[in-house]
């Protein structure tokens, strides 16, 4: 098991080939420290667990590494389905594009405005406008954890366990006692 800087596991979810609407994640405050932790996984690419922390309001930290290949049928009651919450994974706009994608975007908006549609179709309609290379049905608790995220973490446990050190590592060394 390779651990990694959470932004490198995030990469591989971005330039994965897996279809982008298939992406489930579970997340919430971490178990033992300071931090959250986050479940991503595909039914045909991968799942990925990830440890992060806020250092300063502009700077996230973390570490992460790829737990099993797909979401199967043993974990797939660990993961949300379409009546959840929503995330989606975001990359940069060209500057070249932005305006013809914001043409695109206020077409999508209009057309949702115009029709009956569901809160989960117009969200899927937006992240397929802005071309998200990742999105998807969401359980994430900003103030507690789902118990899905407990069950993850202790079917991965020695995944759990080597992030965790890892982790704490990477605060101990980054995180003094005043500002910086």
């Amino acid at each position: 098991m390779r651990v990694r800087d959470w932004q490198d596991i995030l990469e591989d979810v971005v330039e994965s080939d897996a279809d982008p609407g298939g992406w489930r994640a579970v997340g919430g405050d971490r178990a033992g420290g300071i931090g959250e932790d986050l479940y991503v996984g595909h039914p045909d690419a991968a799942v990925y667990q990830l440890k992060t922390y806020a250092k300063n309001p502009f700077e996230v930290q973390g570490v992460g590494t790829r737990v099993a290949r797909r979401i199967d049928e043993d974990l797939d009651d660990l993961f949300p389905s379409e009546d959840s919450g929503r995330f989606g994974v975001q990359q940069p706009i060209e500057e070249d594009d932005a305006e013809d994608k914001a043409s695109e975007l206020e077409e999508v908006l209009k057309a949702h405005a115009d029709a009956p549609t569901t809160p989960d179709a117009l969200f899927d309609d937006v992240m397929e406008t802005l071309d998200s290379p990742a999105f998807g049905p969401a359980d994430i608790e900003f103030d507690d954890r789902p118990e899905e995220l407990d069950d993850l973490s202790s079917t991965f446990e020695e995944a759990e366990e080597l992030l965790d050190a890892e982790l704490d590592d990477l605060v101990e060394d980054t995180v003094s006692r005043g500002f910086e």
